[in-house]
């Protein structure tokens, strides 16, 4: 019994909580910026470059959340 280890992958719940935090703060500003920045490149304000980056890491933090909260 002396030599237990930690079960394999397990992370405590508030680092669990602060990712989770961490994701949708990032996840909505990247919509944000993408959304605002695509009205820009649409109008010709700007190139289409930030907007299509920033949706695409929107889109990658919505799917990490989702793998994240869903039941196991």
């Amino acid at each position: 019994m002396s030599n237990l280890e930690k079960r394999g992958g397990y992370t405590p719940r508030r680092q669990r909580e602060q990712r989770a935090y961490r994701l949708i703060v990032v996840g909505g500003v990247a919509g944000a910026v993408g959304v605002v920045s695509l009205v820009l490149a649409v109008v010709g304000a700007i190139g289409s470059t930030i907007p299509i980056v920033a949706l695409i890491v929107a889109v990658i933090c919505a799917v990490l959340f989702r793998r994240m909260v869903s039941p196991q």
